[in-house]
């Protein structure tokens, strides 16, 4: 029950949470609108550097700091503006809040390898369309005295060839697949020797077929007599292997003699004495034949197979008919013989079928790579949707198309009334969850025509946004942007966390939010997804590459 209960509990908290983003996002369009209006107060910037005098390689600390208004748009320098000086590393900025404006820190890495003196120039920092200069600043670089005398040198050493990464050589797999072959081979051949043995024909039908086909097999007129004696006298010991004695193949021609003597004096097998010293006479001039290249006439050789058919006759005839128990008993016998025959083709089965999975498995990720192998025979939830049916479709009004892997469900707006006053209507499309695998959504506003709407001011206000509904660490972009069809726009895209409310983990995700003031509104289309996810990010530049705006204004 306890389990059930926090079971419950996460759904729950996953789906309120679902619900108050997807209502926080209906409401950020107002903010847009109401910011847009706003009153920037006067942005102020600073520069300073830690050290004015250096060495050479050292590295010095240049911080640039920015007070501003939170919906501005600050944009640092970076690339070669600082030149003469070098730029080690570039850190990321820090955001903190004074009251209700934001303190931007972005801080540098610089150093220079030549002595002298150096001025690191102005640096421009661009707060929405207007432009800000910092102060330049003198810094002396001095020599690294070197003590040649003390300071021990050293040969160069030579170069090293770096190890390859390892990979399978190409003969291992036509082995393998040699191997692979053999053994289905030998299989096939096994299970159909089996099948044959299992539709051979009873004892006496059989005796008499390989009699028949010897008759037919002109090894008399050839001269083969040994070929001849040996099939006649097989005949015959799988006869009585089958009916008599069950060691009658393998046994010698004394041991099988002695056994039928034995049978018939002790009253189990009821033949004449003749029978016995006429198998017995053929035998022995069989073994001649193979043995000691004796070459019988071919009368004797006739005569030898015609008293053969008179010893099987007699012997058929001298073994009493089984009683119903012996026959039910043998049946059983039968019956366990075939289930064990089954049973062992199958384990085979199985164990050469498990070799030829773990053969082509290992072929795979030696070829496509584990997580490919995974993903495709496990599954994967974003490659899924991106190997699914996509569909296109027009949303809101203005209306925007839009290709996806699913369709967008509307969202309810609720509108408060001083938006009502500026809007004649608002919808919003949308998949997914901000805090599941993929999230995308398609939002459109019509204003009325008195309203005046300020698209970048509506892109400035998206940090304050994602960061008022739980986003951490975020990085923004921005850049124009254009539809296949020609409509301009503005690209917003970069990086943020966002807490998971049931493990408290903090999940990194990527965003791209495409801004449009066509046709007397505005569009927004959002997609939000996990940052290693290679098949989302794939989905993501499907749908954005997708984007239209119809009825566009000429």
């Amino acid at each position: 029950m306890e389990k059930e209960g926090l079971y419950f509990k996460r759904q729950t908290a996953l789906h309120i949470l679902t619900n108050k983003r997807r209502w926080n996002h209906i409401f950020f369009f107002f903010f847009l609108l109401l910011t847009s209006l706003a009153f920037a107060q006067q942005p102020q910037v600073s520069a300073g550097i830690d050290s004015t005098n250096i060495k050479i390689g050292e590295q010095i600390r240049y911080s640039i700091e920015v007070e501003t208004d939170s919906t501005d748009l600050v944009v640092f320098p970076e690339g070669n503006t600082f030149s003469p000086l070098e730029v080690v590393e570039s850190m990321k900025t820090d955001t903190s809040r004074s009251q209700d404006r934001f303190r931007l820190l972005k801080e540098y890495s610089l150093t220079q390898f030549d002595s002298g003196s150096y001025t690191i120039p102005q640096q421009r920092v661009i707060i929405n369309d207007r432009e800000f200069l910092t102060d330049s600043m003198l810094v002396q670089v001095a020599n690294v005295v070197v003590d040649t005398t003390k300071q021990k040198m050293y040969p160069i050493k030579p170069s090293v060839e770096a190890p390859s990464t390892f990979e399978i050589p190409n003969w291992v797999w036509w082995v393998l697949l040699g191997i692979a072959v053999i053994i289905g081979l030998l299989f096939l051949f096994r299970k159909k020797r089996k099948e044959a043995r299992e539709k051979e024909l009873p004892p006496y039908e059989q005796a008499m077929l390989e009699l028949d086909k010897l008759d037919h097999s002109h090894l008399l007129e050839q001269r083969e007599v040994k070929e001849y004696y040996s099939q006649l006298t097989f005949s015959v010991r799988k006869y009585l292997d089958r009916k008599v004695y069950d060691r009658a193949l393998e046994s010698t021609t004394s041991e099988l003699i002695a056994y039928l003597e034995l049978q018939r004096e002790s009253g189990n097998l009821n033949i004449d004495r003749k029978t016995v010293d006429d198998l017995k006479r053929i035998l022995q001039r069989a073994d001649l034949a193979k043995f000691a290249n004796s070459r019988p006439d071919v009368i004797t050789a006739k005569e030898d197979r015609s008293n053969v058919k008179h010893i099987v006759d007699d012997v058929k005839t001298s073994i009493p008919e089984p009683t119903e128990e012996e026959l039910m008993r043998d049946e059983m016998y039968r019956q366990a013989k075939l289930k064990q025959r089954r049973r062992k083709r199958i384990i085979i089965g199985v164990i050469v079928g498990a070799f030829a999975l773990v053969i082509a498995v290992g072929a795979l990720i030696a070829t496509k790579g584990f997580t490919y192998v995974k993903d495709t025979y496990l599954g994967h939830p974003t490659k899924e949707l991106l190997e699914g049916e996509w569909i296109r479709s027009e949303y809101g009004n203005p209306p925007v198309a839009i290709t996806t892997p699913q369709v967008l469900k509307r969202g309810e707006i609720p509108l408060p009334p001083e938006a009502e006053q500026m809007l004649v209507g608002s919808e919003t499309f949308l998949y997914g969850s901000l805090i599941g695998n993929f999230y995308t959504s398609v939002s459109t506003v019509q204003f009325n025509k008195q309203v005046q709407f300020n698209l970048d001011t509506a892109v400035d206000g998206i940090y304050t946004y994602l960061e008022g509904q739980g986003a951490q660490n975020i990085v923004m972009k921005r850049e124009e942007f254009t539809t296949l069809n020609g409509a301009k726009g503005i690209r917003a895209f970069g990086t943020l966390e966002i807490e998971n409310p049931v493990t408290g983990e903090l999940i990194q995700n990527k965003y791209e939010i495409l801004n449009f003031a066509e046709n007397g509104g505005y569009q927004q289309i959002n997609v939000i997804y996990e940052v290693d996810d290679v098949y989302a990010e794939e989905i993501a530049q499907r749908i954005i590459d997708s984007v239209e705006l119809t009825n566009l204004n000429n």
